[in-house]
């Protein structure tokens, strides 16, 4: 505290915005008590702890889910949506770039397994334990691994799986899927509601206050995708993921119920909000 008052006196913000880190939490604190007007932004449907701790004492808070009150008083409440990447914005027309950038077979379902920039360690072993099933379903894969995980299972590379470290045309691998299978992060479920594809989430159970679950939660509720929490992969995938391959009117009603969910102006409608607290 004794040092976030410093830095506040030194560089005398004219605003101060945190998004629920725990670095946030002394500065926003020192800049409240001294009449700097602070606006928080809360990416995940379970508040975190800092962003709790913060909210008497804000002007504003910017959230992503509904039914935030629970968690901050309503009054200070803005349904904004996450800020996300420009490029995936409209990727309506990218699918033939996409498919030609990633080098597709036309007359194969594709599916998308992303796991983070360092890669989810149950979601990459239940590709590679799968991917004989997908050969059979006539599923050609784009499978993120993460960089961590990346020298593992190059060598499964090969005709119709494709195993990257990372993907640097996000909005032509979204453009590409048709099938999506993510963890659960805020900013990657903000991502997903505005690409509208069939998702499988499967969140990572090991984060703060299991906020991952209760993201994919309060999508799947509302009818726009699919969850299978680790624990049930090994009975409930091939099932899981057969019954949607073979559903067309499945996919077509999930992708619709999560566009719903999307938030296309979110930096604007944030960057309105914080207008508002520097005229005043």
């Amino acid at each position: 505290m004794l040092k976030s008052g410093k830095i506040i006196r030194d560089f005398k913000p004219d605003v101060a915005i945190g998004t629920g880190g725990y670095a946030s939490a002394p500065l926003l604190r020192v800049a409240s008590n001294k009449g700097i007007p602070c606006l928080i932004q809360e990416q995940n449907s379970h508040a975190g702890i800092t962003n709790k701790w913060l909210s008497n004492k804000v002007k504003r808070i910017c959230t992503a889910y509904d039914g935030m009150e629970k968690f901050f008083p309503r009054e200070k409440i803005v349904l904004t949506g996450n800020p996300v990447r420009l490029d995936i914005l409209d990727i309506s027309d990218k699918r033939d770039e996409a498919k030609t950038f990633f080098k597709l077979s036309e007359d194969r379902t594709t599916l998308l397994v992303l796991g983070g920039s360092l890669g989810a360690r149950r979601i990459n072993e239940l590709i590679y334990s799968k991917l004989s099933f997908f050969r059979e379903q006539n599923v050609q894969v784009i499978w993120q691994c993460g960089k961590f995980y990346y020298e593992i299972y190059l060598d499964e590379s090969s005709e119709g799986i494709q195993v990257h470290a990372f993907l640097n045309r996000m909005d032509l691998a979204y453009a590409a899927a048709d099938v999506i299978i993510s963890r659960a992060g805020a900013l990657s479920v903000s991502e997903l509601c505005l690409v509208g594809k069939p998702v499988i989430f499967i969140p990572s159970p090991n984060v703060s206050e299991d906020h991952q679950t209760k993201n994919a939660l309060s999508i799947t509720e509302k009818g726009a995708a699919i969850l299978l929490k680790e624990s049930e992969l090994e009975k409930n995938f091939e099932e899981a993921f057969s019954k949607l391959l073979g559903d067309v009117s499945c996919q077509e009603k999930l992708s619709e119920n999560i566009k719903k969910l999307a938030k296309p102006n979110a930096t604007k409608d944030i960057v309105a909000e914080i207008e508002k607290l520097l005229n005043k």
